[in-house]
């Protein structure tokens, strides 16, 4: 899609507000949580990718280091449903994995929903866990090598 734009912001940035916005919306408030009740100060250690149309953040992914210095997790990936289907979910993955890879990372973690699991194997990640319970939800840990 030619009009949305994919950046890296970070907390400071007066659009991270919207980005706030968008995690309450879709990551949130469906299951009955709310980013109020949680501590938000680990955000400021995140590297925070945004997918932009015209000035309105539509999705939105999060990197965060672990202990595990070769590899980073992603995290807290969202699109608006309306702008889901539209590529946007695989532009702000392949922005994650360009930073990460440039960062000198060798490989991406990440806690995915089950009813998203396909959507990570069909960008080459592969599950490494059983499926476990997060935030009441079925999850799967997923990896991918980007060395």
């Amino acid at each position: 899609m030619a009009d949305i734009v994919v950046r890296r912001i970070d907390i400071n940035d007066k659009i991270y507000q919207q980005v706030y916005d968008l995690r309450e919306a879709i990551l949130r408030k469906p299951i009955g949580l709310s980013l109020k009740d949680e501590n938000l100060s680990a955000d400021a250690f995140n590297t925070i990718f945004i997918a932009e149309h015209q000035g309105m953040v539509v999705g939105c992914v999060m990197l965060y280091p672990i202990a595990d210095e070769e590899k980073i997790k992603l995290r807290q990936m969202a699109v608006y449903d309306e702008w889901q289907g539209k590529g946007i979910g695989k532009q702000l993955v392949d922005a994650a994995e360009h930073y990460a890879k440039e960062m000198g990372y060798s490989a991406i973690i990440l806690h995915a929903r089950t009813v998203a699991e396909g959507f990570y194997k069909n960008l080459g990640y592969y599950t490494t866990s059983s499926e476990f319970t997060e935030v009441g939800i079925p999850h799967v840990v997923m990896e991918k090598d980007i060395f």
